[in-house]
Order: C-alpha cells, then sequence, then structure tokens
C-alpha cells in the first residue's frame, strides 16, 4: 500500500507527533508498504511542485526527525518558519499527496490532529485515515464533555468544573471547589498546561498556566493514587500499564524522557481491579464512540477507588508510549501493531460500501 504518515501540526505535543510518525513509518516501511512521513503544517516543498510519482521515491520524500525536547515546543516560532507564510493549517501539497495515499496514517497528537477537524477535512476530500471519525474525535479531545458522558456510562471520573478564560469569579469557594485541585486545559494533552494546586495562592498561577494553551479549562478534583492507562484495540481491552514517575506526577517531561518513569505492563494489581479498569475503559471508548484505537488513563486510589481521567483518540507510538508496551504483553509487536491498525481503518471503510 501507499500510505503517508502525518505528523507534527500546531499543538503542543509536535515533537511526540514526529517521534510517533517515525516510528510508525519504519514499522510499515519493513512491513513492506511504500511510506511518505509528511510534516501536516511545513507540508513538500513548494506548493506548484509535482507530486504525482512521490510514492515512487517516498524515502527520499519523507522528513527526517530529531528527539523530543524536555519543554514543549514554541508554537509561534513554528509558524513563523513556514515559507509559503500562509494561514492554511495544511501546508504545501498535502492534501494532494494524502489523496494519492491508499490509507493515511494519523500520527497527530493534540489540537487539530485529535479534535476532529483534520478528520472531518479529509471526509470531505474522500482521504481514508486511520482511527476514529470527527465527531468521537471532537468529544473525546473535550475534557469537560467527555467527563459528562462518562458519568453517564458509569465510569467513574474526578468531579470537576469548566471555567472560560473571560470569566472574572476565580474564587474557589464560590466556584465549589476544594483543594488540593488539578487545573488543565480542556482539550490538551500530554499534561502540558497541567498544575497540581495545593493552596489558593496557587491556584490563580495555575490558572495562567493553563489559559496559556486554550481559553477554557478544566478544575477538578485531586485523587491521590497510583496512575494507569488501558488500550481499547478493536473493541476489547489491552492488558493494563501502570506508570510510576520517580519524581512528581506524570507530566510531559516523564511521560518522554528516557528513564523518567517506570512502567509495569501488566500492571502488579489484583485481577479483579485490572478487570475492571479495562471494563471501563471499554464503556467510556464505547460511549465516546471511539473506533480502531485509543486509550484511557486511570488512577487507582489506595482504598481500590478508580477513577477514568480521559481518552486518548491517537495513542502515542513512540519508543517509550504506553499502547505499544500494552499490545506487546498481549503478544503484538510494534509492525504487527501499526499493521493491524491499518488492517482495521481499510475494514472501517470497506463495511461502509
Amino acid at each position: 500500500m501507499d500510505i503517508t504518515v502525518l505528523a507534527g501540526g500546531l499543538s503542543a505535543e509536535r515533537d511526540v507527533s514526529f517521534q510517533t510518525g517515525d516510528m510508525v513509518a519504519k514499522a510499515l516501511r519493513q512491513n513492506g508498504h511504500r511510506v511518505i512521513l509528511l510534516d501536516v503544517f511545513m507540508g513538500y516543498k513548494e506548493a506548484e511542485t509535482d507530486v504525482s510519482d512521490l510514492f515512487s521515491h517516498s524515502e527520499e520524500a519523507s522528513i527526517t526527525v530529531d528527539g523530543i525536547a524536555e519543554e514543549a515546543p514554541d508554537i509561534a516560532r513554528i509558524k513563523s518558519l513556514r515559507k509559503d507564510q500562509s494561514d492554511c493549517f495544511f501546508g504545501p501539497n498535502v492534501i494532494s499527496i494524502c489523496r494519492q495515499s491508499d490509507l493515511v496514517f494519523l500520527a497527530l497528537h493534540g489540537e487539530d490532529g485529535e479534535n476532529g477537524k483534520i478528520q472531518a477535512a479529509f471526509d470531505l476530500f474522500g482521504i481514508r485515515y486511520t482511527g476514529s471519525g470527527y465527531f468521537s474525535s471532537a468529544l473525546a479531545m473535550d475534557k469537560g464533555m467527555s467527563k459528562m458522558l462518562f458519568e453517564k456510562a458509569g465510569v467513574p471520573t474526578p468531579k470537576g468544573i469548566r471555567m472560560n478564560k473571560k470569566e472574572s469569579n476565580r474564587d474557589l469557594k464560590q466556584r465549589g471547589v476544594s483543594l488540593p485541585c488539578v487545573v488543565k486545559p480542556c482539550c490538551g494533552g500530554s499534561s502540558v498546561g497541567v498544575s497540581i494546586v495545593q493552596t489558593e495562592a496557587d491556584f490563580g498561577e495555575a490558572l495562567d498556566e493553563a489559559f496559556f494553551w486554550e481559553d477554557e479549562v478544566i478544575v477538578e478534583d485531586y485523587i491521590a493514587g497510583r496512575e494507569f492507562s488501558v488500550g481499547v484495540l478493536e473493541g476489547k481491552a489491552l492488558p493494563v500499564i501502570e506508570m510510576a514517575p520517580k519524581e512528581g506526577f506524570y507530566d510531559y517531561k516523564n511521560k518522554y524522557k528516557a528513564g523518567s518513569t517506570v512502567e509495569t505492563c501488566p500492571a502488579e494489581i489484583p485481577e479483579d481491579t485490572a478487570r475492571q479498569m479495562q471494563k471501563f475503559a471499554v464503556s467510556a471508548a464505547n460511549v465516546l464512540g471511539l473506533s480502531t484505537y485509543s486509550r484511557m488513563d486511570f488512577l487507582l486510589k489506595e482504598s481500590g477507588e478508580l477513577f477514568c481521567l480521559e481518552a486518548n483518540t491517537l495513542p502515542g507510538m513512540t519508543q517509550t508510549s504506553l499502547l505499544p508496551q500494552e499490545a506487546q504483553a498481549a503478544g503484538i509487536d510494534f509492525p504487527a501493531l501499526c499493521e493491524k491498525l491499518i488492517e482495521i481503518s481499510q475494514k472501517k471503510y470497506e463495511d461502509m460500501i
């Protein structure tokens, strides 16, 4: 197959996306596919470039990838580097190359990659892609909306409120928020802009940090406990994985800096707890309408109480990512996982015919 792996974008997870894209592209080439790894925002050369036979030299046409920095990228600087300085999200020749592809593997994370906008655009262009559709992607990306749906489906989640940047009332008690609490962007990912607030004095600073990234934030109860994740592949839960940061919580640095976190899969927890977490993961995916693959993040209190934090519609596929580790524990190596995602996505379109 001719496959475009689409990475990059303009979210805080741009660097992570490149790592996912690079690993996926290498695995798919190993599986015998012709693969172009493309930066969705920067595009390919100039707009007038002939790309009609690009897959015949796909590796030469692909971008090269650097490592992940410890800090999220400077998006304003990234925008300034684009040659045509267009305000179009899709870079030169991106749509043309994607339309030539048998399938586009979405290796994008955060914002436009996971909020359904690209999926909706691709539906209109007749471009086939991996992962869930536009509506379920939008629901899952909005943490406030997904929390409401979790509650409807009986999936436990921390109590919380939404706050808008324009709101002047930042009084914790009046808003019904108790300390400690967690403040995070409503539609962000990779824990960028997330703060654990212990005192009222820190609350304003945490809001400012979250509002730097988005105009809406979630303020929710802080749950002290162990951190876990459960992947859902074609409607079935994968083995549970535990993430134990050596310092602090599972933030951007601890997620992507090798050696910062001890990850154990299958997680060393009672079997009934693992089954319950897997059941909640499948229920969360179902209520959001997620297809192909997804991943749910959980907290487990010492009392045994479980809380689902959020859904990930395009889970990371980097060296330190969770879903590939879970798949490996289920007997599915990385190239096989990539191939399975291709097969499931193709089947989704065949079922529509």
